[in-house]
């Protein structure tokens, strides 16, 4: 059986692992909102020369407001996240860089901040280039246009109090990894843990533990222990071999079953038949005995006696292995049935001709009637005359003198039913479901013994090869009713 696909475990597995995805991009999302919002609150601006201004604009409101402000310690506090290198050189010449700033850069600052002029109150960018000390301008100084360009004045009550510069472009990654590394690295690693154990717990760990106890009922299994199964709960991969494992462990416990009961029928069969030939081996051999003593003295009548019955044994001990071989051939599928069309009136009746003398004898009537679209029967002739004789010497034992024994052949739409039926005690509801096994007698429940205890066992065998079932019921004495199928 297919396992659906949203039981699959495979399925489980992926879906697992998109969850473990998807939770990874949400720390992740999660994790840039946060740093979006620590650098966003502290970068002042995307541009150089717009940060520097507002970083002039910062400190010269806080110098205005504290003129004994300890700058080093206010840039500290409020820009110690800025991760853009920026550099402040205070004309008392006091320099404050967060960073690694040249210093060509910063002498150019202090020039500037020594010999700048302001062209107006506010906060503008430094004044035009000017020539430099060994005769080199701004042009092709270290501190190019660009840099003036980006550094910014901080305006102290109308003076010029230092002057803030920007580095351009990005800011430095060594300095970003060095401030959040750390805690990259460890929100990283709790989601790594996270999606780890959430996968082992609810995807691989159920698996596991089922595939544990498949492997323990396995071995039990393998130990002899035919009671083992695995779990079939889930409905995924691991259900179907557990089902799988279980119909396995079934078969297999059903053909251990089969072979303990085979062992013991074959055990009762040999103590049957044992039984069965001892009989009459030993009636045989007494009389056989009785008449080799020499000091013994027998007249005529006697010793034909004494010879008539070990006669009649010898006959019931070939009866009896005749009836056995019979049963070995039909029961190892030897001997291929001959299909023939079969006039059951004449297989009556050639019954019927079979038993005559007894019947005469024991002034037993045999009825025979073949009702109308039952008059063939697509069948083995020889051997279905011999259940049929079977059935019919059976009743004829257990039919008192001046009884009634009637064969019927009754059609059905898709088979023909033959019955026996005799005027007997009929069987006891006990032996019904035992009367076809092999040397079974059900004496104590009939008036009258005799048989090998073969014959309803063959009866079985041959209809069974036919296709066909027999069954016993009582009805105003035994009845027997062989069904078979008319395609056969």
């Amino acid at each position: 059986m297919t396992t659906p696909w949203y039981r699959s475990f495979y399925w489980r597995v992926a879906l697992g692992l998109f969850a473990f995805l998807a939770l990874t991009l949400v720390a992740e999302a999660a994790i840039f909102f946060w740093m979006s919002d620590r650098i966003s609150g502290s970068l002042p601006a995307r541009q150089p020369v717009r940060a520097a201004r507002i970083i002039a604009a910062d400190l010269a409101a806080a110098l205005e407001a504290n003129p004994q402000l300890d700058v080093q310690a206010h840039i500290d506090e409020q820009y110690s996240n800025v991760l853009q290198t920026f550099v402040i050189v205070m004309r008392d010449g006091q320099t404050i860089a967060n960073g690694e700033v040249p210093e060509p850069m910063i002498e150019g600052l202090r020039d500037d901040v020594r010999a700048g002029l302001l062209p107006g109150p506010g906060i503008v960018p430094l004044p035009p280039a000017r020539p430099q000390r060994g005769g080199r301008g701004r042009e092709g100084g270290p501190r190019g246009p660009r840099a003036l360009r980006e550094a910014a004045w901080v305006i102290v009550n109308g003076e010029g109090a230092g002057l803030v510069a920007v580095m351009p472009g990005p800011a430095p990654i060594t300095r970003a990894l060095r401030r959040y590394g750390p805690t990259l690295g460890l929100i990283g690693g709790a989601v790594l843990v996270a999606g780890t154990f959430i996968i082992a717990f609810f995807v691989f760990g159920p698996a596991r533990r089922r595939l544990r106890d498949v492997q323990e009922a396995t071995a039990r299994l393998g130990g002899g222990d035919l009671a083992a199964r695995a779990p079939e709960y889930g409905g995924d991969e691991i259900a179907a071999l557990g089902r799988s494992f279980n119909r396995m462990a079934d078969e297999l416990a059903s053909r251990a079953r089969a072979l303990d009961a085979s062992d013991r029928a074959r055990r009762q069969l040999l103590a049957d038949v044992s039984h069965e030939l001892m009989t009459p081996l030993t009636a045989m051999r007494g009389y056989v005995e009785t008449l080799a003593m020499s000091e013994a003295h027998f007249d005529a009548p006697t010793r034909e006696r004494y010879l008539r019955i070990a006669l009649e044994e010898t006959h019931r001990l070939e009866h009896i292995i005749g009836d056995l071989l019979d049963l070995a051939r039909l029961e190892g599928g030897g001997g291929t049935l001959r299909r023939e069309t079969v006039d059951l009136a004449t297989l009556f009746a050639r019954v019927a001709a079979r038993h005559e003398r007894e019947l005469r004898e024991r002034r037993v009537t045999m009825e025979r009637q073949v009702h109308a679209g039952a008059e063939t029967l697509p069948a083995d002739a020889a051997r279905l005359e011999q259940a049929l004789q079977n059935l019919a010497a059976n009743a004829l034992r257990h039919t008192p003198d001046g009884g009634r024994v009637s064969l019927t052949a009754t059609p059905q739409p898709e088979a023909i039913v033959l019955t026996v039926r005799d005027s007997g005690p009929g069987i006891a509801p006990e032996h019904l479901p035992l009367i076809f096994d092999r040397f079974y007698k059900a004496d104590a429940s009939r008036q009258f013994a005799g048989g090998s205890g073969l014959g309803l066992s063959i009866v079985k065998t041959i209809v069974e090869r036919h296709g066909g079932t027999v069954t016993a019921r009582n009805d105003a004495g035994a009845v027997f009713e062989v069904v078979l199928p008319r395609g056969q």
